[in-house]
């Protein structure tokens, strides 16, 4: 499995502009409400007990347990009316994941996802069957909410076990579908030859009446090369952390510097999966590894990755309720 190490951030602008080339169907560029902009969009909608949406299951990301996603699912149940199940997954589970070191595959780059995932996909399916029992009628369908390897690992799902059969629509929340380029110096494939795999084997991605794929992307940092100059750095776009007092000025030289080392730090990041630095991405997912060719693809500004040490208001990540307003119309419809 993959291991993306990088630090967490506090936004500095939302407004940034995709390079046309990088654009796969279409990009929401529309920056994050203002906190209290947020504050009435939490209000704008709210449940109707006439509503039979279908039920949706949310697929945690590698290292995350369910907990991490309660908001999420909360708002989901409470605001939308969206019956919403977590798969039962701790952080202690992705140990597991350590049988794979002694499959010579996993040396070799060639690692299959089956059988050391087979824990991760039974909790899945586990979670499918207690939302198919939510549903409305033996011909419901539902919906499957991928973050991050969990996107990755529902196109595993959806080819291999029967109950998703049920399932029309597959929606991926900063997920790295593609594989790390092969050959380009200093990348090495962190998930071993687990994206290959689902590359070679499991369905291309659709959008179709009866099954849709909606994959989602964050823009939330730029990264920076190693070394040498980048346009980005200059740009004074990147974010800085929290609580170090550092100056917002963008002439700041303090501010400069901080901004460029974590740019280059996240760019290696990026780096190692997509074999480039210089891209945008949510910190850890470079934009251009979250989107499937066939998919409708979707990029959010000034979205963070993951829940854990995201904030609401300063560091939102995809489930965050601003963000969540961006996207919820795939589960209704």
């Amino acid at each position: 499995m993959s291991s993306f190490l990088v630090p967490h951030f506090t936004l500095l602008t939302p407004h940034h502009v995709l390079p046309t080339n990088l654009r796969e169907n279409f990009c929401l560029q529309q920056p994050l409400p203002l906190p209290h902009e947020r504050l009435q969009c939490t209000t704008s909608t709210s449940q109707s007990t006439t509503n039979n949406y279908r039920p949706a299951v949310i697929l945690p990301g590698l290292g995350n347990n369910s907990g991490d996603y309660q908001k999420l699912e909360q708002t989901l149940n409470d605001k939308y009316g969206v019956p919403t199940v977590v798969a039962k997954v701790s952080r202690l589970d992705w140990f597991r994941n350590a049988a794979g070191l002694v499959d010579p595959n996993y040396w070799r780059g060639t690692l299959q996802p089956r059988p050391v995932l087979d824990w991760y996909l039974k909790r899945v399916d586990d979670a499918v069957q207690q939302a198919k029992d939510l549903s409305q009628g033996q011909d419901a369908s539902i919906s499957l909410i991928g973050h991050s390897a969990g996107g990755w690992l529902a196109r595993l799902y959806l080819e291999e076990f029967e109950m998703s059969q049920h399932v029309s629509l597959l929606l991926t929340l900063g997920t790295p579908h593609n594989p790390p380029p092969k050959g380009t110096p200093g990348v090495i494939d962190q998930t071993r030859g687990l994206l290959d795999y689902v590359e070679k084997n499991c369905s291309k991605a659709v959008y179709t009446p009866q099954l849709k794929y909606v994959c989602i992307a964050g823009r939330y940092i730029q990264g920076a090369p190693l070394l040498g100059k980048s346009n980005a750095i200059s740009k004074a776009e990147f974010a800085v952390p929290e609580g170090e007092g550092v100056d917002m000025n963008p002439e700041s030289e303090t501010s400069s510097s901080s901004s460029t080392l974590r740019a280059r730090i996240v760019g290696q990041g990026y780096k190692q999966v997509c074999g480039e630095a210089q891209v945008w991405g949510d910190g850890v997912v470079p934009e251009v590894s979250a989107h499937l060719d066939g998919a409708l693809n979707i990029c959010l500004d000034g979205v963070y990755h993951s829940p854990v040490g995201s904030d609401d208001a300063l560091r939102p990540w995809y489930g965050s309720p601003a963000v969540l307003d961006q996207w919820i119309q795939h589960l209704l419809h």
